[in-house]
């Protein structure tokens, strides 16, 4: 038995709740979740930190775990010399954020497994991401050997990694409030193009991730600017990605990243906060083109999300993993010979369908399902009617799910984040609002009271993770931000004012705990939580928006919902101090830009009243219209665009930057107003 474990054969480890953690409770490695007892150790024995870094899903997180981490002897090198703590990052995004920023800093790049070693006092000494065994070998001995021998140069350099990762967080307060104006948007987008895939969509470079926030912008922006390039950009990338092997053409939803131009070879986990956003993007995409890949892809990405990703309670878990049996992709590929045992007579169709050993031929016989077009060009080209490839389709579809079934399946990661569920919550809204599918209202609905009853404390805090009944960890801005957003949209589908009144308390406590007054900017932990070596401070939109800028969108709507100019005023302030920063970087700026969006281009509050207000509220369904935002009552309300405009018939208000015109009886009469 190594040191650290029990009678059982566990480390540590075995007494958490996070399915990563539990992944390596087995490992010989001595491994301490990240607190006190782990840090104090150190310090009482001299030794460097390992701080080791990854999520349950991540592939090269498994290779490092099975390469290094199982292995006896390394273990004990590590046991030896280090103090070694292992870190969910979905769990501790916050400690993620500070050994990233210092490994950036060292290689230049980062990545998970993301391995971090550090003084006993936390300040980083040197990292990487993935090391293969005789290198890990060769790093740990090295490094012992230069603390041991030299450690006032190890702590010099430590301090300077340290004062670097402080730099890298902090942002200038702006002098003054800039201009918004639309020559930025339309600089942004300019230098952006020249990075746009004109063949495939997305980035001209690899791996390709899916941004949904980036698209949402440059789908917003094409409308408001008429730019046509654009618009054919976003419908390329829209199409390729529902059409590639990037999304799960039998069971719905997608993964992660394409590692390839062509949206073809997957990493294949499905994380939550991706397919969330991507629901989001699709319900507008459907509303802008109306196209039936776009509708179709809604309703698969959300069937995969209730039948894999939700626990009986209504909250949405977070991940599945990539690999089945240590072999990435091995569940959702297929050989031809696995395809005809499943599908029999069906077997031709689908081989031109998914073109079978064609494009779709990946690694050792196996075939990632992938479509070469839309159905209706498919059904013309193969000779049968549209109907017909349905009926069809839909019952190769099953067929494969039944086989699919019968393998072993990848590792479910069943905690539930309040900022991830938030998104999938908004999602709902999204879809529900452009589809009407009643069911989809329901589940957002449970969702925000479940994470409201759990999760919320009575102090007016909310939790981070969820699982099995219990919440746990202090929230991070993200679950503020987030579950601020999505309550708003259900406000908006639904008119009940209960959820801004959650909206603006969570709001004012993120206000209390997160805020930086020199910058008007929001920390991304509370003034409550044990600090860091640094403050994490997040403002690059990535493949979830930043924090900042979609706290900076809830201040902007709820101060025009609430009548609040103070939250107003805050949200152009946090923009102003990175709007000169969005022309050279557009990229990690699409959150922000679609706040630049409602500051430069005519913003519509649609307030409907009377007894038929949500009917008429549903009868928008089908317009896309990219900057407004939907308030309304049965009765009266004391918000300040509804008071008074309580009239006997229901009725639709227009109004642009709090300005309502006179108001009109019909969706199509609004429309028009719109235009």
């Amino acid at each position: 038995m190594q040191r650290g474990q029990d009678i059982h054969g566990t480390n540590r480890l075995a007494k958490e709740s996070s399915p990563y953690l539990l992944q390596h409770a087995r490992n010989p490695v001595d491994w301490y979740p990240w607190g006190d007892e782990a840090f104090a150790k150190a310090r009482e024995e001299n030794k460097l930190v390992l701080v080791s870094i990854g999520y349950s899903s991540c592939h090269w997180c498994h290779v490092m775990e099975r390469e290094c981490f199982e292995d006896a002897t390394i273990a004990q090198l590590m046991n030896d010399h280090y103090v070694c703590v292992k870190v969910d990052r979905e769990e501790r995004p916050d400690v993620d954020q500070v050994y990233m920023a210092a490994v950036q800093l060292i290689t230049g790049q980062g990545g998970w497994p993301l391995n971090c070693f550090a003084l006993p006092d936390g300040r980083p000494v040197y990292g990487g991401t993935y090391f293969p065994p005789p290198q890990w070998t060769r790093v740990l001995t090295d490094l012992h050997t230069t603390w041991k021998s030299d450690p006032d140069r190890v702590v010099k350099h430590a301090e300077q990694l340290r004062q670097g990762v402080v730099r890298s967080m902090l942002l200038e307060p702006a002098d003054e409030a800039a201009a918004f104006e639309r020559r930025t948007l339309d600089a942004m987008v300019h230098r952006w193009s020249l990075e746009f895939d004109t063949t495939h969509g997305g980035s001209d470079r690899v791996p390709k991730f899916p941004m949904p926030n980036n698209y949402e912008f440059l789908l917003r922006y094409a409308h408001l600017s008429g730019n046509k390039n654009v618009l054919h950009h976003v419908e390329l990338t829209l199409d390729r990605m529902a059409l590639g092997g990037i999304c799960d053409q039998v069971g719905g939803g997608f993964a992660r990243y394409s590692t390839d131009a062509l949206w073809k070879v997957p990493h294949f986990e499905k994380m939550l906060y991706d397919n969330a956003q991507l629901v989001s993007l699709y319900s507008q995409a459907y509303q802008a083109f109306q196209k039936p890949l776009y509708k179709e892809t809604v309703e698969r990405t959300i069937a995969f999300i209730e039948r894999e990703m939700t626990s009986p309670d209504g909250a949405f878990f977070s991940a599945l993993d990539a690999d089945s049996e240590e072999v990435e992709g091995l569940y959702y590929a297929w050989t031809r010979d696995q395809l005809r045992t499943a599908l029999g007579e069906d077997l031709d169709l689908a081989v031109a369908y998914f073109d079978i050993d064609g494009q779709a031929l990946w690694e050792h016989g196996r075939n990632i399902l992938r479509r070469g077009m839309p159905d209706d060009e498919f059904a013309k080209a193969f000779g049968i009617g549209t109907d017909e490839l349905a009926v069809r389709m839909d019952r190769i579809r099953k067929s494969l799910m039944k086989a699919r079934e019968a393998r072993i399946r990848p590792a479910l990661d069943d905690k539930s984040l309040v900022s991830w569920n938030a998104l999938m919550t908004k999602a709902l809204c999204d879809a529900y609002e452009v589809l009407g599918e009643k069911r989809w209202l329901h589940a957002a609905q449970r969702n925000a009271e479940l994470m409201l009853s759990k999760c919320k404390q009575p102090t007016g805090a909310l939790r981070h993770s969820y699982k099995n009944g219990k919440a746990s960890i202090n929230g991070y801005l993200e679950d503020y931000c987030f579950f601020i957003e999505a309550l708003i949209a259900l406000y908006s589908i639904t008119f009940e004012e209960r959820w801004l009144n959650e909206a603006h308390a969570l709001c004012e406590h993120a206000i209390r705990h997160f805020l930086d007054n020199a910058t008007g900017l929001f920390h991304f932990t509370s003034d409550l939580d044990a600090a860091l070596i640094a403050r994490p401070m997040e403002l690059a939109d990535n493949v979830m928006p930043a924090s900042n800028s979609s706290m900076a969108k809830g201040l902007f709507l709820l101060g025009t919902l609430l009548g609040e100019p103070r939250y107003l005023h805050m949200a152009d302030r946090m923009l102003s101090s990175v709007v000169q920063r969005m022309e050279a970087h557009p990229g990690s700026h699409s959150n922000w830009a679609q706040l630049l969006l409602w500051r430069t281009h005519s913003f519509h509050e649609i307030a409907i009243t009377g007894p038929e207000a949500l009917k008429l509220r549903e009868g928008f369904a089908r317009h896309y219209i990219p900057n407004r935002f939907f308030l309304g009552s049965a009765a009266r309300s004391s918000l300040p665009l509804l008071k008074d405009k309580s009239l006997p018939a229901s009725t639709i208000f227009v109004c642009v930057d709090m300005n309502c015109r006179l108001p009109v009886p019909t969706v199509e009469e609004a429309i028009r107003e719109l235009q």
